[in-house]
């Protein structure tokens, strides 16, 4: 079973307007304990995110006012955020977003690519902001069952009778004999993809080795 973002995200959109004020943007950060907030127009789609990252440039970003030829883009943006009184002018744009049918496991993959701890789940029609989605939720996923994640991995297997399957805290030992080398990997692999799989033992064995190990360069 495939775990979707509208399975664990919040409820609650965390957001502020595009002309919400410096203390407004702290004071929403502080009320929900998170550490960005996503920026929404006046009909609720994201246009950017405020983080904590954006607000302290206040603090150390000692040149703001003034400029230089020899700054870079990355530099000359990080002054126009110091500088910023309003969530329009400190926004990180774009907003980074998910919905709420894509798969957590997708959803936690783009927090890794986008080095992001929170995505706004936004409607796929309208796309207005209709949740939050943590890293605390994506982490639930941890927590299943061991019932359901058994149920989840003896549907991937040819034969149930076959195998001896344990689960501890996610961590799953498989144990059983295959024809070949190349089905022991598929199943283990198979068995990784399940939402909530921590990790997986392999105490398969195999009749026939089908694998070609392609020895390493000198």
């Amino acid at each position: 079973m495939t775990i979707e973002v509208k399975d664990v995200m919040g409820r609650v959109a965390i957001a502020v307007l595009e002309d919400a004020s410096f203390a407004e943007i702290v004071g929403a950060m502080k009320r929900f304990a998170v550490g960005a907030v996503t920026v929404i127009d006046t009909d609720r789609r994201p246009v950017g995110v405020v983080s904590e990252e954006d607000l302290l440039l206040k603090e150390t970003d000692t040149v703001r006012h003034s400029a230089s030829i020899f700054e870079s883009r990355h530099q000359r943006l990080e002054h126009h955020k110091a500088a910023g009184v309003k969530a329009e002018q400190l926004m990180t744009t774009p907003a980074i977003t998910i919905t709420p049918g894509a798969s957590v496991r997708d959803a936690a993959r783009l927090m890794h690519d986008k080095r992001v701890k929170q995505l706004p789940v936004i409607d796929p029609v309208t796309g207005r902001i209709i949740g939050t989605l943590h890293q605390r939720d994506v982490l639930r996923v941890f927590t299943r069952p061991a019932a359901d994640l058994m149920a989840d991995i003896t549907a991937l297997l040819p034969n149930r009778e076959a195998f001896a399957i344990e689960v501890d805290q996610g961590i799953v030992t498989l144990g059983g004999r295959v024809e070949r080398n190349s089905q022991a990997v598929a199943l283990v692999k198979s068995i990784h993809g399940v939402e909530g799989v921590v990790d997986v033992v392999s105490e398969l064995t195999f009749d026939k080795e089908d694998l070609i190990v392609v020895p390493p360069l000198l």
